[in-house]
């Protein structure tokens, strides 16, 4: 994927806006393969101003609500990954791709940081660390098991209570939403 320069969105939104031309032919006039990253700018600067059209230096976390509390709305509204990523002020849409693709895959269990950089190549392999990773319990087994389902339960009910009465689970839910988003801003 091609890295686009903060001046060069800018001045392909600005073109846009100016009214003079269209997606299609903004995406042919600069050679670019396809109009949906030009969409994507002209929606972000719409909603977030210059601010949408700036590549994040360093990778921000998000936590496991928030990333469930994007796809809930996604899932519960109807919206495209575009329209949740503004509502949510991220400026990339693939991101909402990215969890509702590994939440359906994984559960929530997907949705958990990654460890970051690559896995240690030491020569010997641990085989004492091997031998302690196998010995667990099916009790444990069990245990880890319910905690997973009471988690998907919890999440279904709060699904199914949205479907029934969407505007009284915003409101319930909606202090708790800008409280989060003001919190990962200020991170």
């Amino acid at each position: 994927m091609a890295k686009y320069s903060e001046e060069f969105k800018m001045k392909l939104v600005t073109e846009y806006l100016d009214g003079n031309i269209g997606y299609g032919s903004l995406a042919k006039k600069y050679n670019m393969g396809s109009q949906t990253p030009i969409r994507e700018w002209v929606s972000a600067y719409k909603f977030q101003g210059i601010d949408g059209l700036k590549r994040r230096k360093t990778k921000k976390e998000y936590s496991v609500q928030f990333k469930l509390g994007a796809i809930q709305f996604m899932l519960t509204t109807g919206a495209s990954y575009l329209e949740t990523a503004v509502h949510f002020k991220l400026n990339n849409p693939s991101l909402i791709k990215r969890w509702t693709k590994e939440f359906h895959e994984q559960g929530v269990e997907g949705l958990n940081a990654k460890p970051k950089g690559r896995p240690s190549m030491s020569k010997k392999p641990n085989k004492q660390k091997k031998k302690e990773e196998k010995k667990i319990t099916r009790e444990e087994e069990l245990e880890r098991e319910n905690e997973l389902l009471r988690l998907e339960n919890a999440y279904l009910k709060k699904l199914r209570a949205f479907r029934e009465n969407p505007n009284a689970f915003y409101e319930k839910h909606k202090q708790g939403w800008h409280l989060n988003s003001k919190k990962k801003d200020s991170d």
